[in-house]
């Protein structure tokens, strides 16, 4: 199945529309590069329409937030609504500070998403209203764990009830739900905790799965899970004695780049709850 998904996205090569921060921009528009879709970074509110109205998808990420690009987000955001274009939210530290966490409760309100996807700090903030995370790291108290995954899926799909929307919690081991059913999927390596970026790549490149899979919503974020955390094994079994963080984040690029669907089917690890 992730086979034909990731078929998809090398076939259409969808433009995505991104509003992301600032820190890992770059690193986003290669993956997106990387998996066989086209970048584009616009955020100022005088043109997030017009270019929102262009891509096949739109990826909001509240990593660098400003006032500024909090009305883009929104009128991005409810442009691609109108446009039935599907729509992904990092809301990257949520609980942090009352700015991230005000502004994701509001694109919640404001802006229909098609996936979720955060840290599990991150989307308890968003579920409950509050929550604790480490700056824009998941408080290690709130880690998924195979003792507490049958409570964090149900947990999952509950708020994939509420919003509508497909909610991805990336971690050790990984939860994609819809309401009724979930992907825990357990590929990666813990070196990926040692570069910043890899949840804003993932978030970019589930924009571009999901835009290439319109009626396949959450195996297309699932398979985009999959797809960061192989390449992330793929990248550390690369590795030179010599080779630090920075040759593993361009590692896992690559790694994604050179992957294909029929690779990506056999490294796959996942169970369906």
């Amino acid at each position: 199945m992730f086979q034909t998904i990731f078929a998809n996205v090398r076939k259409a090569c969808p433009l995505v529309h991104n509003i992301t921060n600032y820190v890992t921009v770059n690193d986003c528009a290669n993956m997106l590069l990387a998996c066989g879709a086209s970048p584009i970074m616009a955020d100022d509110e005088e043109e997030v329409e017009e270019i929102t109205a262009l891509c096949a998808g739109l990826n909001i990420n509240i990593g660098t937030l400003n006032r500024r690009t909090i009305a883009s987000m929104l009128l991005a955001g409810k442009r691609a609504n109108v446009l039935g274009h599907p729509v992904v939210l990092d809301p990257v530290g949520a609980g942090a500070s009352k700015l991230r966490t005000e502004t994701a409760e509001r694109l919640l309100k404001e802006v229909k998403f098609t996936v979720i996807r955060g840290n599990i700090s991150e989307i308890k903030t968003l579920a409950y209203g509050n929550g604790t995370t480490n700056g824009v790291d998941a408080d290690v108290a709130d880690r998924v764990t195979d003792e507490n995954l049958p409570e964090m899926v149900a947990f999952a799909k509950a708020f994939a009830a509420k919003t509508g929307a497909v909610i991805a919690i990336t971690g050790a081991i990984d939860i994609v739900a819809d309401s009724s059913r979930a992907y825990c999927i357990r590929n990666g390596h813990p070196m990926m905790a040692s570069i910043t970026g890899t949840g804003c790549q993932l978030s970019a490149m589930t924009a571009a799965f999901v835009a290439a899979n319109r009626e396949q919503a959450l195996e297309a974020t699932a398979a985009a899970v999959a797809a960061m955390g192989y390449a992330g094994e793929l990248a550390y079994e690369r590795r030179s004695a010599t080779d630090g963080n920075a040759t593993y984040r361009n590692g896992i690029i690559d790694a994604i780049y050179n992957m294909t669907p029929e690779t990506l089917e056999k490294g796959a690890r996942y169970e369906v709850y």
